[in-house]
């Protein structure tokens, strides 16, 4: 008889090779790959009942023009922080507003977001946007860019470049970010999600070191298509990108004449001593010198109140006419019945003469057969 036994072990006892790193790692079976490990859950005031121990407080201080808008909308924002057991106060002795805990506050983090409310405030954000920061997964950055440009005129052309024409650009930047962006001052106040707020400063950034606005919004414009094909997702995005080379724009120089060298010292100008003694003030007394100082105010005011007279009188003076031409009257009615009548006569004389002068017969330029009319133009 033939043995049926089988050579090969059962399944069952076949075991799988290990690692020696994973050796000791047990199974975990709550932990599933549908689980978002990196969503934030709520906090909610069942998740620390025993409030807080310890207090926290923040202030800060606002400038003197937001006093009137903070004072109209400050029981609104006592109001929302209320609600979470936070103390809001505003000083208008000291310009400053403060937050703090409280025995009740739940939230540990909500004292931080209250700090940027205020903040936020100070900066001219309305109300209404800036309690928008209290909200879970919204956060703000205040960007300040006075010292990154000395020059004055070129800090404002490109604070302006930021904004745009009508505000267009910062509406684009708001539109590709998806934050709230107010330019105010030497600084722009931001508000959004951790990457908007970053594309928002290096956009800020850029454009104060001489870069445009245009070339970053053509950029993320580019990335948002790109985002929404699935199959680029695992993909380097540099091929599609804009990449523009830097310009240095040559400007004219300005040419620095060399002056002539010359191995004597420039003359040394006059001190004041020296003029006074050439004019003869120097050796005037005090109260010559009063005397003078005070006719040289009467002359140099009583000249100006002569050009205020003069301007004050030309408002009075007439501004000369145009010279309008006077049209000729017809002299019809002066003229007599009879003058007309002889003078009708001549004219009609004058006529009938030249006339007859024109005229002649044709019967002088036929040649008859009767002689007894001699043709004067044939003898």
């Amino acid at each position: 008889m033939a043995d049926d036994t089988d050579t090969n072990p059962p399944a069952a006892e076949v075991q799988e090779v290990v690692s020696k790193k994973q050796k000791h790692r047990k199974p975990k079976p709550w932990d599933l790959p549908t689980i978002d490990k990196w969503k934030i859950d709520e906090f909610k005031p069942d998740d620390n009942p025993s409030g807080m121990i310890e207090e926290s407080s923040f202030a800060t201080l606002f400038p003197s023009y937001r006093e009137k808008y903070l004072k109209e909308v400050w029981p609104h924002v006592k109001k929302v922080l209320s609600e979470f057991h936070v103390k809001a106060e505003l000083d208008l002795v000291e310009g400053s507003m403060t937050v703090r805990t409280t025995r009740k506050t739940w939230d540990p983090y909500i004292i931080i977001k209250a700090r940027d409310m205020i903040k936020l405030l100070a900066r001219s954000v309305p109300y209404q946007q800036a309690a928008k920061v209290l909200q879970d997964g919204m956060y703000s950055d205040i960007i300040k860019i006075g010292g990154m440009v000395r020059n004055k005129e070129r800090y404002v052309k490109r604070r302006q470049r930021l904004v745009g024409p009508n505000g267009s650009t910062l509406k684009a930047i708001e539109l590709l970010t998806g934050c709230y962006v107010l330019v105010q001052g030497s600084t722009v106040s931001v508000m959004g999600d951790v990457k908007g707020l970053k594309a928002v400063r290096r956009i800020v950034e850029d454009c104060m070191h001489n870069v445009h606005p245009i070339y970053n919004i053509k950029e993320l414009m580019i990335k948002r298509e790109l985002s929404k094909d699935p199959t680029l997702a695992t993909e380097n995005w540099d091929r599609f990108l804009p990449h523009f080379k830097k310009r240095n724009v040559k400007r004219k120089k300005a040419k620095i004449q060399k002056k002539e060298y010359t191995p004597f010292p420039p003359t040394q100008p006059k001190r004041k001593e020296d003029e006074e003694m050439e004019s003869g003030k120097y050796f005037l007394s005090e109260q010559e010198k009063k005397v003078q100082v005070e006719d040289a105010r009467r002359t140099a005011a009583e000249q100006a109140a002569e050009e205020k007279r003069k301007i004050k009188e030309a408002q009075f003076v007439p501004p000369k006419e145009a010279k309008v031409k006077k049209e000729k009257k017809s002299t019809v009615e002066d003229v007599s019945v009879d003058e007309l009548k002889d003078k009708l006569i001549k004219e009609s004389k004058k006529r009938s003469a030249s006339a007859n002068a024109t005229a002649f017969d044709t019967n002088d330029y036929v040649v008859s057969s009767k002689k007894s009319k001699k043709n004067p133009i044939l003898q």
